[in-house]
């Protein structure tokens, strides 16, 4: 019967793939792996290995390849993995994506190619908006929407002025203008550091220059090792008790270990916003947490957590096809529904494909097991839409 069925599906012009589904899901992964920011992508690694360990190495039932790309921290190399993950490959999605910059520079690659794209970090404006594409998902968020959320907070602690530090890149461009939409007090001065390879990490200048400029507040993104190094020049600088710290992805589960071990006790009391949180009460997150925080003796950052959903995400499309992965309208159509258990609770997808969600504001606390860690306070957003997507005409 096997065979009257292939040979039918090869006289119709159907692959016996096509006809029986794909007998496995390839998928490519582009991070960073090398140069400092190597901290970043490995913690996104640790998201995708412990969620394919939950998988029993399998999404929608097919076992699973993982081909692992490194982007050097580089738009152009990113760009040249893609390349190789679509032509020589042949992988059937892409994923990881940590900088907005590489993710640019590597989406025409991916979706030119036929391929699916699913960030699960990255969240440029452009993808959200006017570059928005049929194959192009992300779990995480929009760049502009994290900020925006810390606006409304900086809002509602009644703050009147603010300075604002970010890398001069794209998704450091994203979150000033982000804060920017949100706060409602006077932006007393921007300062945007040089990115990259050979980021800046000596703050004193800009930092001479937001006490100067008489700001009651601070509000900073400065993801990895700049982190680190700008938290320890702001206690230097003898601004914690005439500024409010307020940030976004720069005090995580990557970087509290290290405060703590530093003894940085002005991290204590700051604030963020975020989507998710390691204190979040439903079934997903609490195995989630438990067992990275079993397996690495330190809570998960948002990068694992939003790493182990994508792979949650399209385990769950693919088995609503029954692992016809070729057949990408079925796909697209059960990748929109979202019909899995995500660690941050259900959401919903937008016409641009990036996620309808709630944003809450957290709180730095030592915990009752005595490591610091990020405590939710309330909702600052709810269900909210990225200000893009009424530009998106998919």
């Amino acid at each position: 019967m096997i065979k009257k069925m292939l040979a039918a599906a090869l006289a119709l012009g159907v692959s016996a793939t096509a006809a029986f589904g794909a007998e496995k899901i390839k998928i490519g992964v582009i991070t960073t792996l090398t140069t400092p920011a190597a901290v970043l992508g490995n913690e996104q690694m640790n998201g995708f290995n412990l969620a394919l360990k939950h998988l029993d190495n399998k999404i929608g039932g097919l076992p699973v390849e993982m081909v692992v790309e490194d982007d050097g921290f580089k738009p152009e190399i990113g760009k040249q993995k893609a390349d190789k993950l679509v032509k020589q490959d042949n992988v059937d999605v892409v994923t990881g994506l940590i900088w907005s910059h590489v993710m640019l520079a590597s989406a025409n690659s991916v979706l030119k190619g036929g391929k699916f794209l699913i960030s699960a970090n990255a969240g440029h404006s452009k993808m959200a908006g006017k570059n928005c594409h049929k194959n192009f998902f992300n779990t995480s968020w929009q760049n502009d929407t994290v900020p925006m959320a810390l606006g409304e907070v900086l809002n509602q602690e009644g703050v009147k002025s603010v300075y604002i530090m970010s890398p001069n890149y794209a998704a450091g461009k994203d979150m000033a203008k982000g804060v920017e939409r949100t706060f409602k007090g006077e932006i007393k001065g921007k300062d945007f550091t040089k990115w990259g390879k050979d980021a800046q990490l000596d703050f004193s200048a800009e930092l001479a220059k937001a006490k100067a400029s008489g700001a009651e507040a601070i509000f900073v993104f400065y993801p990895g090792k700049a982190g680190g190094a700008f938290m320890k020049q702001f206690g230097q600088a003898g601004l914690r008790d005439t500024m409010k710290l307020f940030t976004v992805f720069t005090v995580d589960g990557i970087s509290l270990p290290k405060f703590q071990a530093a003894n940085m006790t002005g991290v204590l009391g700051s604030l963020d916003t975020m989507h998710w949180n390691v204190d979040f009460d439903n079934a997903q997150n609490k195995r989630f947490v438990a067992d990275f925080l079993a397996e690495h003796g330190r809570y998960p950052s948002f990068y694992a957590s939003q790493a182990y959903d994508t792979l949650f995400f399209l385990d769950s499309a693919v088995k609503a096809v029954g692992g016809k992965i070729e057949d990408q309208d079925a796909l697209r159509a059960a990748l929109m529904k979202a019909d899995y258990p995500s660690v941050r609770g259900s959401y919903k997808y937008g016409n641009n494909h990036f996620p309808i969600q709630n944003f809450v504001v957290r709180e730095v606390v030592e915990g009752a097991d005595g490591k610091w860690t990020h405590k939710t306070k309330q909702v600052v957003l709810k269900d909210f839409v990225d200000p893009h997507a009424q530009d998106c005409k998919m």
